[in-house]
């Protein structure tokens, strides 16, 4: 008797947890339309190195054009000021060409209680240019570095996007000139694309930017800046007295001297359109446009072909 009822009771309390569980349990797609956004629904705000913004232009949109009811807007500023805008709760990613180091992990992780996610989505080059009717096109590392401190021969004049807070001005002062002091004759513009400006106007000038403004010969925007400029070749890191311009398979090989990589940083602790977005840049489509873009996927491996070009 007293098993009978013991065993009834099991069977009543399984029955029980069983219509508990079933009550619970929610589809993955009901789930997912609990989330705040997703895949391809609800918007976010992204803060980008403007260096990069012909490209993420791109992406963006074939991402939204994939995803009607995903809305990505995207800032372009300095990098430093992409990095301080992790700090801001609207802001979901950024991307720049520096990580967060460890202290600035765990104060995030300490303020929004959550683990940033970073990768190296793909590489691109410092460009050197200069006027179309200047007598100098060929430049060594030690020319450059001559030319930043203001000892170079031709006394020409570096013009940068911005002299404070850009990826660029920190990736000449670290990697190139290792802690060493900029001249002072230095020139800010205001943009990428006001340096291609200022040097098509002024003969002793050089201009430092990324290669994705320039390096695209299919974008017709990018074409009309190389007739305002020429890009400029440095020594090849392993042909001394070759020089080699900030292409992509000279980029993919390091053989360019200048060469930084673009991470994302993510702050999001759920699969949300943050996400969603961070994995379609690193996966074959996003990796794709910054293949097309003539900069170097870091996620995916595509072969290089030798070209002849007429330069």
């Amino acid at each position: 008797m007293k098993l009978n009822l013991l065993t009834n009771c099991l069977s009543s309390l399984i029955v029980l947890i069983s219509c508990l569980l079933l009550t619970n349990c929610k589809s993955y797609k009901e789930q997912k339309d609990e989330l705040p956004d997703h895949d391809n629904k609800g918007t976010i705000y992204v803060s980008a190195d403007e260096s990069f913004k012909p490209v993420l232009d791109e992406q963006v949109q074939v991402y939204e054009s994939n995803h009607s009811n995903a809305r990505i807007i995207v800032s372009y500023k300095p990098e430093a000021e992409c990095l301080k805008d992790l700090l801001v709760d609207s802001v979901r990613m950024v991307i720049a060409t520096r990580r967060f180091n460890e202290n600035e992990r765990e104060f995030i992780a300490d303020s929004f209680k959550l683990a940033l996610k970073t990768m190296t989505i793909a590489r691109d080059g410092i460009a050197v240019i200069v006027h179309p009717q200047a007598k100098d096109s060929l430049f060594s590392m030690q020319d450059i570095r001559d030319i930043l401190q203001g000892r170079f021969k031709k006394n020409l004049i570096p013009v940068f996007d911005g002299v404070k807070a850009t990826s660029t001005v920190r990736f000449i002062i670290d990697s190139v000139l290792r802690g060493d002091s900029l001249t002072s004759r230095a020139v800010a513009a205001r943009t990428s694309e006001g340096v291609i400006d200022y040097v098509a106007r002024n003969p002793d000038v050089i201009g430092f930017i990324g290669i994705s403004w320039i390096g695209n010969p299919e974008d017709s925007s990018q074409l009309s800046f190389l007739k305002k400029v020429r890009v400029a070749g440095i020594e090849s890191t392993d042909m001394p007295g070759s020089y080699v311009k900030a292409y992509q398979a000279n980029i993919y090989i390091k053989r360019y001297p200048m060469v930084r990589d673009l991470n994302y940083i993510l702050k999001e602790n759920y699969k949300g359109l943050g996400n969603a977005f961070a994995n379609f840049m690193s996966g074959e489509i996003g990796q794709l446009i910054f293949k097309r873009a003539y900069l170097a996927p870091a996620q995916k491996k595509f072969g290089i072909r030798p070209v002849r070009l007429n330069e």
